[in-house]
């Protein structure tokens, strides 16, 4: 048994066995060596250990931090009191949360696909979501629909609180 594990764990090649097994432990070592430049060089280690690491220490999802300022761009639009400016924080936040559903995996060519796959277990306030999307749509196709700024107001509080729902905010 000693034999077999000595044999197994340093056998003496010699021929051209000996000679194959110098060039596989170069060739081994050569395609090693370039793995790590390759990593190095792109990269991309580096971009998932941040990632990682930014996760950790803020306990949200990578990316939020972009998807806040977007809100927060959106949350002035809806300030300004505006009706041009509400319709279209209205537009931002629907055009939000669809982008949203899609990185989830809820895809679809529209919003209204998205939701059609979505239950209230994965999203408790989908009746609300559906009437604000109807606001989006309305406004998109129709140009004499009147926003008013409380109709503004809670759509964009229902899409504030879908993206809380889904982690997003």
């Amino acid at each position: 048994m000693d034999q077999l594990i000595s044999f197994i764990l340093s056998p003496n090649f010699s021929g051209w066995f000996g000679i194959l097994r110098v060039v596989f432990v170069i060739l081994s070592l050569a395609l090693l060596w370039l793995i790590i430049a390759a990593l190095v060089k792109t990269s991309w280690l580096k971009r998932m250990a941040l990632w990682d690491l930014q996760e950790i220490l803020t306990y949200r999802p990578f990316g939020v931090r972009k998807i806040v300022k977007q809100w927060r761009v959106i949350k002035e639009k809806l300030e300004t009191g505006q009706e041009s400016e509400c319709k279209l924080a209205v537009i931002k936040a629907d055009e939000m949360l669809f982008k949203t559903l899609n990185k989830m995996g809820f895809g679809g060519k529209a919003l209204g696909e998205c939701l059609a796959k979505l239950t209230t277990a994965s999203l408790p306030d989908i009746e609300d979501v559906k009437l604000a999307h109807r606001i989006r749509n309305n406004i998109i196709h129709d140009p004499d629909y009147r926003l008013t700024l409380e109709e503004a107001k809670k759509a964009i509080e229902v899409y504030e609180k879908a993206l809380t729902d889904l982690q997003a905010l």
